[in-house]
């Protein structure tokens, strides 16, 4: 049976996230693996309640984070990747499930941005590994 994931993709920096979803998503089927929901929310912070959702309604193995956050002028980038990245991890710990982090950042460039784009490849290839190892 292949495992059911979920993405949950932020649309900030859409460009980026685009390609990191659709490099995400080949990967998953590479690798045996079916995305079989997405939902996408307006930014890495806005995911919480996504990722939620998903683990409630229980139809995935895993939940897949996808996002992209750039450095500006002020801390902002670091607070928004800290408080989702925790709360990422309570979800997955509540709901027993793999919750994996394919948000890239923060503080880096645009350009570092684009060479990062692999956090989602990375990200499917946890919550596979996790799932099997778990069952």
């Amino acid at each position: 049976m292949a495992v059911k994931l979920g993405f949950v993709v932020a649309e900030f920096n859409r460009d980026l996230t685009y390609m990191m979803e659709i490099e995400g998503e080949e990967h998953a089927k590479f690798l045996g693996a079916e995305v079989t929901e997405k939902f996408y929310v307006p930014g890495a912070y806005d995911m919480p309640l996504a990722i939620k959702k998903m683990l409630e309604d229980g139809d995935v193995d895993a939940v897949v984070t996808i996002g992209c956050v750039i450095e500006g002028a002020t801390q902002h980038d670091e607070i928004v990747v800290q408080h989702a990245a925790r709360k990422i991890i309570d979800l997955s710990l509540e709901y027993n499930k793999p919750v994996t982090l394919g948000i890239s950042g923060p503080g880096m460039t645009r350009l570092e941005a684009h060479q990062r784009i692999d956090y989602a490849r990375r990200a499917v290839e946890s919550a596979i590994k996790l799932v099997q190892r778990l069952a």
